[in-house]
């Protein structure tokens, strides 16, 4: 298959890897992204979403939340900006969605992915959206709290009062097994000050993203997500699609850090070859005043 990062033929470590954007959506689509369905199955199920939903996925990438949604029923809006090619798997498996659910969804309203900000979202003609999701885990780099609060500052007034706004991020480091195979990043990014660099989560990470935003806590939850892979190469391409390392590979090169992730998800490998890592996430569920 074709690899996600391409090295750069240069005689430095430091070069910038070359990207290749359709086989890191890929990979995301793939491998990485259905990590996080048992955090969708809680949110959806405790917050009954349905018809009458009328949700906004913020970070939406290839979409996998947002056709969880549209299958129960809800009318889903996904928004990014960070990646076009995730945004085009998004849309096709939107419309690719079985006959029974279309016509469900229909009923609700149609399905949109916007390539852009949450304000690109908004639809004067449309009603408020009554819950808003920003499942992409905080409390894992440094800053990633920051991005969060701007997008929830766009997107809350276009939800209406009361509405619920759900918020994720990693659990205690104790509990996370892929906690260790993170800190590569951050060794190998060094170089760069730790630029986009791994940190512990924190306790209260996600209250205080949403106090910041003006929004009132409405009751938290933990899940448990493993992160299970095929195989060593399969978690290696995995966990590179989700952007974490992309600091340790402009810092060193490809090679290295392919290297380095290996060895640390040597641990977590079982005799048949398949790789299992436990973790809890944590999200919570607050309301727009």
């Amino acid at each position: 298959m074709t690899p996600t990062l391409v090295r750069q033929h240069s005689s430095h470590a430091g070069a910038t890897p070359r990207v290749d954007p359709g086989a890191r959506a890929r990979d995301w689509s793939e491998i990485q992204e259905r990590m996080l369905v048992p955090l969708y199955e809680a949110v959806y199920e405790r917050l009954d979403v349905g018809s009458g939903t009328r949700m906004l996925g913020l970070g939406c990438g290839s979409g996998l939340a947002l056709l969880m949604a549209a299958s129960r029923g809800a009318a889903v809006t996904g928004v990014d900006s960070r990646s076009p090619e995730r945004l085009a798997l998004a849309r096709q498996r939107l419309l690719a969605e079985t006959a029974e659910a279309r016509s469900t969804r229909a009923r609700a309203g149609a399905a949109r992915v916007v390539d852009g900000t949450p304000r690109d979202t908004q639809d004067p003609s449309a009603p408020a959206f009554t819950l808003v999701t920003a499942f992409e885990p905080i409390g894992c780099l440094a800053g990633d709290s920051e991005g969060l609060g701007e997008l929830l500052t766009q997107a809350t007034p276009l939800a209406g009062r009361g509405a619920a706004v759900v918020l994720a991020g990693w659990g205690p480091p104790e509990r996370c097994a892929t906690t260790s195979v993170l800190r590569v990043a951050t060794k190998l990014a060094d170089p760069l000050r730790g630029g986009g660099s791994w940190r512990p989560a924190l306790r209260d990470d996600l209250e205080e993203v949403a106090q910041r935003a003006g929004l009132r806590p409405d009751g938290s939850g933990r899940v448990a997500c493993p992160f299970g892979y095929a195989d060593a190469a399969s978690a290696v391409r995995g966990l590179l699609s989700t952007g974490l390392f992309d600091a340790a590979i402009a810092a060193t090169d490809q090679e290295q850090v392919d290297k380095e992730l290996s060895e640390a998800l040597h641990p977590h490998q079982r005799p048949d070859g398949t790789v299992w890592m436990p973790n809890v996430f944590r999200y919570l569920i607050a309301r727009v005043p």
